[in-house]
């Protein structure tokens, strides 16, 4: 299981507990389930992240190579 799917499984048991003791309609119940869907929100983000391919790499290590340089207009 990965870092962040661990982190929103501890999150939820927070959250339901949080709710088990201060009640459905508390500000603290609603705090928990927050993190809950910040944490998804985030999940969600790096999946959309799309890789690097080699040429961005490349630049990334390689800056100043020529064929990596941008030009102001």
């Amino acid at each position: 299981m990965s870092d962040i799917q661990q982190k929103i499984e501890e999150a939820r048991a927070e959250a339901r507990a949080a709710c088990d003791i201060t009640g459905d309609v508390s500000a603290e119940c609603a705090a928990a389930w927050d993190v809950v869907e910040e944490l998804q929100a985030e999940a969600a983000h790096q999946r959309q992240e799309k890789p690097q391919t080699s040429f961005e790499k490349y630049c990334d290590e390689n800056p100043e190579a020529a064929e990596c340089r941008l030009y102001d207009d």
